[in-house]
């Protein structure tokens, strides 16, 4: 005989959006699931699975008191809105902050095994996200760090000019040429850096002809267990694969390549350019509209403010959210950096002002 006392009003409200939240976790996983393929589709799958199981737990401890289906939280519901239109990483890092949250762990009414399975969804989850975020971190990092880069140094250059008294048409005109320098240099700077990865790496890779002098080389010298030394094999291994290699007669230098050292990147020196050019053009642009559109200079300076104040935030959530992190830490990070270094530069440019005039 069922001796437990009936559940508070409490109690079942917070049943009600347990159930909720599970329901909307799992048809999210489904939809992500449904436009993935292979190993990350069957994952996703079983978290499915797993989400409608702590689904059915909570009907069942509701019983009678499960009433009418209740709406999931805010962040559940833009989670599920990005699964149906995008499907990216970006989803998938949400997800991770939302298991990472995991209510169950603090409440007694939830059993141990969902506390315990919410954490292991979240490393899950983790694993996933952290796959897509090695394929995209490079392409990320160039275009936030552009971005935020031009952002912060041009409007810390407008504010401290507009700090000297100079007009508005000469805090317009330093705001373009701040653009246009920094763009530049940003994409001059990536150009070099991709340019000298790809020939360092092209200077690694075993010349493709190599596998061919394979029956020219005396075998009692066997300079081809040099080859597979240089890369990274012991001594007793690069004989075996030397002999191996022998019988083969072609080949094993290419295997050797392919299994120790990286394939020969692409040169995208110049798409690199063009990109960090953008994004770094991109944000610089935005401190300098008030001044486009004829704004007084502390009228601009205060709209110009406003907007990178945004922008900042907006990124640094962008950022918290694609790390599994709290989007609101970071949002309010990033923009204490980028305020900090505008007061600094506003208050030398007021002492340049009073020192030159």
């Amino acid at each position: 005989m069922n001796t437990s006392p009936p559940p508070t009003r409490k109690q079942i409200q917070r049943w009600r959006q347990y159930l909720a939240d599970e329901r909307a976790e799992a048809a999210v996983y489904r939809e992500l699931a449904r436009k993935k393929t292979g190993e990350e589709r069957e994952i996703l799958l079983k978290l499915a699975e797993a989400e409608s199981r702590h689904e059915e737990y909570w009907r069942e401890k509701l019983g009678d008191e499960v009433g009418m289906p209740q709406r999931p939280g805010v962040k559940t519901r833009f989670t599920g809105w990005l699964a149906r239109r995008f499907g990216s990483v970006f989803v998938l890092a949400m997800m991770q902050s939302a298991e990472a949250r995991n209510p169950y762990s603090s409440d007694d009414d939830a059993p141990d095994q969902i506390a315990a399975d919410e954490h292991v969804h979240s490393e899950v989850v983790k694993g996933l996200a952290a796959q897509s975020r090695e394929r995209m971190s490079g392409d990320f990092r160039a275009a936030v760090f552009g971005a935020n880069d031009g952002l912060v140094s041009n409007l810390a250059l407008v504010i401290g000019v507009m700090g000297s008294g100079v007009s508005s048409s000469m805090i317009l005109l330093t705001g373009v040429s701040g653009l246009l320098a920094g763009a530049l240099s940003m994409a001059a700077g990536e150009y070099i850096s991709v340019k000298s990865q790809a020939e360092l790496l092209e200077a690694s890779t075993p010349q493709e002809d190599t596998a061919t002098l394979l029956p020219e080389l005396d075998v009692n010298a066997n300079e081809l267990a040099l080859v597979f030394r240089a890369r990274g094999y012991g001594a007793e291994e690069a004989e075996q694969r030397a002999r191996e290699a022998f019988a083969q007669a072609h080949g094993a230098v290419a295997e050797a390549s392919g299994e120790v050292a990286a394939s020969k990147a692409k040169d995208g020196a110049w798409s690199a350019a063009m990109s960090s050019f953008l994004c770094f053009a991109t944000g610089a642009l935005i401190p300098v509209l008030p001044f486009l559109f004829g704004a007084s200079a502390l009228l601009g300076g205060v709209i110009a403010i406003a907007l990178v104040s945004v922008a900042l935030l907006c990124t640094g959530a962008f950022t918290g959210i694609l790390s599994g992190k709290p989007p609101g830490p970071r949002a309010l990070r990033q923009w204490l950096v980028g305020m900090g270094a505008t007061a600094v530069t506003y208050v030398l440019g007021v002492l340049f002002g009073q020192v030159i005039g």
